[in-house]
């Protein structure tokens, strides 16, 4: 099957460069290259590590209550 693949240009000239160096074509190379990489196990899924938990201090004004909101944005130290 032939396909085309978009290669950034340092990967296809360290592609190129090691093709030559083992008297191989690009896509003979690419071809052992998949080959290797779809025959490894999947890495293992890890749970996502926790998240820092920080105590806020309690609330300092309760937000649905317009009033008290008011008074605490706009009162001057």
């Amino acid at each position: 099957m032939k396909t085309t693949l978009v290669l950034e240009d340092g990967v296809a000239a360290r592609l190129r460069e090691e093709a030559a160096r083992q008297g191989r074509s690009m896509s003979e190379l690419a071809e052992a290259a998949l080959r290797r990489y779809f025959a490894e196990p999947a890495g293992e899924v890890r749970e996502p590590a926790p998240l820092p938990v920080h105590d806020g201090g309690g609330l300092l004004v309760d937000v649905a209550d317009r009033e008290a909101l008011d008074l605490l944005l706009h009162e001057r130290p």
